[in-house]
């Protein structure tokens, strides 16, 4: 039997930047259903998100909530004592990896966390980053309306 409140994961992950993010609706009626538009009016549908950022603060109140930098916004993670992490990366200063359901786009992102992975090690993953999402929206096939 299925948890009514487990995620369903139908699509991969969308690698995204916080500032494309926070660009994205509400779809009307749905309950962890977004939708980024690209200019020509095509739609993407952003439920569950890659993004990589920077920890700028860590809060362990009625659970782990991060605030997170990608240089072009910030974003929060909150439940992140709930999923496996690898090697402790839960501290200000750390370049990570987070697969999350997004709960919310404006005035901030906010995703419910699924993974979190320490990328510190390597600095090319944060100077990358926005290389690599932008490259692969310009390449992703939106859904035409």
């Amino acid at each position: 039997m299925e948890d009514a409140g487990a995620t369903r994961f139908n699509f991969p992950p969308v690698k995204m930047l916080a500032c494309r993010l926070k660009e994205c609706k509400k779809r009307a009626g749905s309950v962890s259903s977004f939708w980024l538009e690209d200019p020509s009016g095509d739609v993407l549908e952003v439920g569950t998100v890659w993004m990589q950022g920077r920890i700028l603060e860590v809060q362990t109140v009625r659970g782990t909530t991060l605030r997170l930098t990608d240089d072009t916004h910030t974003f929060t993670v909150c439940g992140a004592e709930q999923v496996p992490k690898g090697k402790p990366c839960l501290e200000p200063g750390k370049y990570v990896m987070v697969m999350g359901v997004v709960t919310s786009c404006s005035p901030e992102p906010v995703l419910r966390a699924v993974k979190i992975t320490d990328l510190s090690q390597n600095p090319l993953h944060q100077r990358l980053w926005t290389y690599e999402v932008e490259d692969l929206h310009k390449n992703m096939n939106y859904t035409k309306t």
